[in-house]
């Protein structure tokens, strides 16, 4: 009996120790609060450049102390839904890069509805007349200065070659649908005018979609029709699009003769600076995946836990990275 009594004890006095409530240690017995939980939501998980933006958002959530919730929705309706999700585990905000930016009414009110807050990145929203969404804080490239760099860029690349201008030709691929796509090959142009290159031979080919192939067969009949041409400078909205019209231009001329610079600093444009013989790509404009990532998900996290509006709008400009300095930039850029 006596053996039992002291047992009892023993018992009490652990439990006593550990809190008699059940609640977890310490001062005051209260429960651990909550990690902050933020949606990140992207239209195509599996592109190289979301893939680093959300790696970058987690970064600065295991840093901060935030939790992140990657989504991808490749329309509309995955759009809601991943809105309702977002809901249901709890997030508090969300940055979002939309599949279609038409959709922008329909998503803020969607958000109001769930009192989740907006962040968006890489594309902005716009109502029903097209006119962009100001009051939604967004984080975005300035695409017309992009565009404008890598004008510039080629011009210069020319001249160190040597090329006349006149004996040269640049397509310039558009792709219509994308407004960010067209004022990147719109600032490229103005970037190549402001240099002091001929407008006259400067020529815009519209693209059905912005990747290889596409590009590869759609600037042939600009290339048969200006065989004039000896040298060909190449600028478009992404490294595909530049690469597919570099690759149509090897077949007739040497890489020597051809300069193309692109946008994003995709695998394709670092797995072009590897190769041990010089190609006509020339160069990419490295975007900041680290700043659209791992900035707007710290800012929608604030925003959360101390009412702190982001900025209305953030513009990020890249910098050109060519086979001379791409392991430099990628490191700097925290990509290697």
């Amino acid at each position: 009996m006596k053996l039992f009594q002291t047992a009892a004890l023993l018992f009490c006095a652990s439990v006593a120790l550990m809190g008699c409530d059940n609640k977890p240690a310490g001062g005051t017995g209260t429960p651990a609060a909550k990690a902050i939980r933020i949606g990140y939501v992207v239209k195509d998980g599996t592109a190289e450049w979301f893939r680093n933006e959300i790696k970058f958002a987690q970064q600065a959530g295991a840093k901060d102390g935030f939790e992140v919730v990657e989504m991808s929705a490749t329309d509309g309706g995955a759009v809601m839904n991943a809105l309702d999700t977002l809901s249901a585990k709890g997030c508090k905000a969300t940055v979002l890069c939309t599949p279609d930016v038409k959709l922008g009414t329909s998503i803020v009110a969607s958000c109001k509805e769930k009192d989740i807050k907006l962040i968006t990145v890489d594309d902005r929203l716009v109502d029903a007349e097209g006119n962009p969404l100001t009051a939604v804080p967004h984080v975005g490239i300035s695409a017309f200065e992009i565009g404008k760099n890598v004008g510039a860029s080629l011009h210069a690349e020319a001249l160190k070659r040597g090329w006349k201008m006149e004996e040269t030709g640049v397509v310039a691929l558009n792709y219509e649908p994308l407004p960010t796509a067209m004022k990147r090959v719109e600032g490229a142009a103005a970037g190549l005018k402001a240099a002091g290159f001929p407008e006259a031979n400067i020529f815009f080919v519209s693209l059905p979609e912005p990747s290889i192939a596409s590009s590869f067969n759609t600037a042939e009949s600009v290339f048969q029709k200006h065989a004039e041409c000896k040298h060909w400078l190449v600028c478009g909205p992404n490294d595909d699009c530049v690469l597919g019209s570099v690759r149509r231009l090897e077949k007739d001329m040497k890489p020597i003769d051809i300069i193309g610079i692109g946008i994003n600093g995709d695998k394709a444009a670092i797995d072009e600076f590897k190769k041990a013989d010089l190609t006509g790509f020339f160069g990419t404009i490295q975007l900041e995946a680290r700043k659209h990532g791992e900035d707007t998900a710290r800012a929608a996290y604030l925003w959360v836990k101390e009412g702190k509006v982001p900025a209305a709008e953030t513009l990020t400009v890249g910098k050109l990275m060519t086979r001379e300095n791409y392991v430099a930039v990628r490191k700097e850029q925290g990509l290697e």
